[in-house]
């Protein structure tokens, strides 16, 4: 897959987010949890979180152990070893209770900016000494699950074969080349967004167009050089201040010669022309008529 490279404006994490509230991503997670019945996170490289902790299909057990600090912080020790562990491609790691949990590279170019992440389950069938041993692990982190409750969520936590999870690995990677398409057309619209200084002045420009407005006075309200403005404000709207404000004036003119009791003198002094002359200069050129034929065009016959 080819993607174009493109420098990331707001950083990993709010592109992670755009995709995870994409519905892409939003109806294969929903999929993906009821087909499997396994828990699914997006999550960026970096995370001070728990990223299956509080999903659909989370494993009870996992969720009762995420809530004692102690537990918690080994859980997230195991986060770091995924996250390095899955760079390049996916990988599995095990927690002290024996739980699997696996991680997808979401990848831009050479960069990979999150993953996709699944798992909470065990490779063996629960069994009394597989339980006791994690109630040993659990007791050397100061933390005590040996409760009739936590035997319940353990002994309740789903078991999948090896090939069974690799399987699920190579369906997260099929997905995680879809969503890293995706990521590339956000990141070029990131890269490309309108700066906030054009969005100011084009609001600026909207208020006071029947105003003989001039660069530098739009430039300062913006508070920027106008040397700076000028170059900016062309690249982005592909056109040049003069032509925008024309461009703007002519198309607020159109929807005022639909009403033929006002004359066309009035109209170009209205949306800001100078004069007549002007007007009807700036209207054939950006419209290929004059404004007298385009509302004699207009009118019902």
């Amino acid at each position: 897959m080819t993607t174009k490279k493109v420098k990331l404006m707001n950083g990993d994490g709010e592109l992670i987010d755009a995709l995870e509230h994409s519905p892409l991503y939003q109806g294969y997670r929903r999929a993906f949890t009821a087909a499997t019945g396994l828990p699914l996170a997006l999550r960026p490289t970096v995370t001070c979180q728990l990223p299956l902790h509080g999903k659909t299909g989370e494993n009870p057990f996992c969720a009762r152990t995420a809530e004692k600090s102690r537990s918690c912080a080994a859980c997230s020790q195991m986060q770091d070893r995924l996250s390095q562990s899955a760079i390049q491609s996916h990988a599995t790691v095990y927690c002290g209770y024996g739980l699997s949990e696996t991680a997808v590279p979401i990848r831009l170019g050479s960069q990979t900016i999150g993953y996709l992440q699944t798992g909470q389950v065990l490779l063996n069938k629960p069994t009394p000494t597989r339980f006791r041993q994690a109630v040993e692990e659990a007791n050397r982190m100061g933390v005590d699950i040996n409760t009739p409750r936590a035997r319940e969520a353990y002994f309740s936590a789903p078991v999948m074969t090896r090939q069974k999870m690799e399987s699920v690995a190579t369906l997260l990677g099929v997905f995680a080349d879809h969503l890293a398409i995706q990521s590339n057309q956000i990141a070029v619209q990131q890269a490309s967004a309108e700066p906030p200084i054009i969005s100011r002045a084009k609001r600026y420009i909207e208020e006071h167009h029947r105003e003989d407005l001039s660069l530098g006075q739009v430039a300062a309200s913006v508070h920027t050089s106008l040397f700076y403005f000028c170059k900016l404000f062309k690249r982005h709207t592909g056109v040049s201040f003069t032509e925008y404000v024309s461009r703007l004036r002519t198309e607020k003119a159109k929807k005022l010669l639909l009403n033929p009791n006002l004359r066309v003198s009035e109209i170009a002094y209205e949306v800001g022309f100078q004069s007549l002359t002007h007007f009807n200069r700036v209207f054939k050129r950006v419209l290929h008529e004059s404004p007298t034929e385009y509302r004699t065009r207009l009118q019902p016959a």
